[in-house]
């Protein structure tokens, strides 16, 4: 009675735990159907949003949108979103914006042509915007000239957001030195924060020998590509190249070649879903806007630019996705 009673046990055990195993299988499978259900309804709800500036930057932001990433118009008649208010010269130049781990949107931009502080600002809705703040991010470098287009990228891993920018300091990095627009010579710096109230000191991100600036970086998998302008001048490069890393603070090495044509290109921002790449970028000694893509993760590219609609006086910007009821709120 013994050995039949414990093996019924063990039989009844086993069953039960099988039962248990099949149970949480099918709500395992049952979840990956509704996160992939969800994805989908995601990306067919998604509106893609550019915010941008005009001329010098001195009305503010602006936004534009597109369903298709091809076709992109300005929102309300392309009126300014916010008015910049950060800085001794209150700029509003090369608005990044992103969609934080907090379901904040956070931007940055330049402030300044020769500030050594960047502006920053946060919104729920693009609409609604935070007190206007001027970080002083390169103040403790007397001879810095400047804090140009910064960016923002969030690193899931250990749940920081990393501000880079590009600025000059005269002398401190001889090569490229006779190679740049005048006096400039940049690199890439950046900055940590997890609340964008405390911040980690200024850092080089970025130095291979040349006259960089523009960057913008994009997680892919367990890499984070930068992209970025060869500022060169002479001999003139002024093209799109980009660099990669499996870490976001360091570890770029040397530049692609260009993935631009023969003309100068500035101010790259990315629109990524799965492998397909669209990097836009201001063709500015044009006075028109342009784009490539690639279907296979960066390894070739395609000019785009004839199948591009933009509004008219859009400069230096990014993208970012919105849903449909988030778009509804900004063009009422």
């Amino acid at each position: 009675m013994k050995t039949g009673s414990s093996l019924n046990g063990k039989t009844g055990i086993l069953y039960r735990s099988t039962k248990t195993v099949i149970v949480f299988m099918k709500k395992i499978w049952m979840f990956i159907l509704l996160i992939s259900v969800m994805k989908a309804a995601t990306a067919q709800d998604s509106i893609y949003i550019f915010s941008y500036f005009k001329d010098n930057g001195q009305d503010g932001l602006h936004l534009a949108y597109s369903e298709d990433g091809y076709t992109w118009k300005e929102l309300d008649n392309g009126r300014s979103y916010l008015q910049p208010t950060a800085g001794k010269d209150k700029l509003m130049r090369d608005p990044c914006v992103i969609r934080g781990a907090d379901g904040l949107f956070h931007m940055v931009w330049t402030v300044s042509w020769n500030e050594k502080g960047i502006g920053y600002a946060s919104s729920p809705d693009l609409l609604h915007w935070s007190a206007q703040q001027d970080i002083p991010v390169m103040e403790h470098e007397p001879g810095a000239l400047n804090c140009w287009a910064p960016e923002i990228t969030y690193d899931a891993r250990s749940k920081t957001y990393m501000i880079y920018w590009a600025t000059t300091i005269p002398g401190r990095f001889p090569a490229g030195d006779t190679s740049g627009d005048d006096k400039y010579n940049h690199r890439l710096y950046y900055v940590t924060t997890k609340n964008f109230k405390q911040f980690t000191p200024a850092r080089v991100l970025y130095d291979q020998g040349f006259n960089v600036i523009d960057a913008t970086i994009i997680p892919d998998n367990n890499r984070y590509v930068m992209f970025l302008k060869d500022e060169t001048r002479k001999p003139p490069q002024k093209n799109i190249r980009f660099a990669v890393s499996n870490k976001l603070t360091r570890g770029y090495g040397k530049p692609s070649a260009p993935i631009t044509g023969q003309y100068w290109a500035e101010g790259p921002t990315v629109l990524k879903r799965g492998k397909k790449w669209i990097v836009y970028f201001d063709k500015y000694t044009q006075g028109s806007y342009g784009a490539i893509k690639s279907e296979d993760n960066g390894k070739t590219w395609t000019d785009i630019s004839d199948k591009l609609t933009m509004p008219k006086g859009l400069r230096h910007g990014t993208v970012v996705a919105i849903t449909r009821e988030e778009y509804s709120k900004l063009k009422d």
